[in-house]
């Protein structure tokens, strides 16, 4: 080999190269996390819409003496939230601001606290339901983005810089 061909050979200033080792593993995981995030913001609106659902069809209106939301159909978590806060209101407000638990088990009152806690229960259930779907949805949105960075880096070029050396 002579040295203009050694010289043409050798990579010049700035010349673009294919990567040193295939990265096929890359662009799939690239594409798989795509799908897995796609599938994420699926189920989260899914469930959303399931647990939306539910709660319109048992007709819960916000009462009147709501910290927000009054006379609004409890179909949301902020909806939820707000009516599960009256129900305690109110349950405390006939049991002199005792809890079930606080209450003799001979008061009258503590079978109506029990059902007001058990519904207060099943409305922050719905509330933590919707964060779960929101927290899918969200992590849908993260995936495909870290998904299509990793499958848009596997298929860049390398760009190769020559060093140079100063005798």
């Amino acid at each position: 080999m002579t040295d203009d061909t050694a010289a043409t050979s050798a990579p010049l200033d700035g010349s673009v190269e294919p990567p040193a080792r295939k990265l096929g593993g890359v662009k799939v995981v690239g594409v798989l996390g795509i799908i897995a995030g796609i599938l994420l913001i699926v189920v989260g609106i899914v469930a959303w819409i399931a647990v939306s659902t539910q709660l319109r069809e048992e007709n819960i209106t916000v009462s009147d003496d709501a910290m927000a939301f009054q006379g609004a159909q409890v179909a949301g978590p902020f909806t939820a939230y707000a009516q599960a806060e009256v129900i305690q209101k109110h349950a405390l407000e006939m049991a002199d601001g005792k809890t079930y638990a606080e209450l003799p088990m001979d008061d009258p009152v503590r079978a109506t606290v029990m059902d007001a806690s058990f519904l207060r229960a099943s409305l922050f259930t719905s509330v933590v339901s919707f964060g779960v779907a929101a927290f899918a949805i969200g992590m849908g949105i993260l995936s495909i983005l870290f998904g299509w960075a990793l499958h848009r880096l596997a298929g860049a070029p390398v760009v190769v810089r020559r060093a140079t050396i100063t005798p």
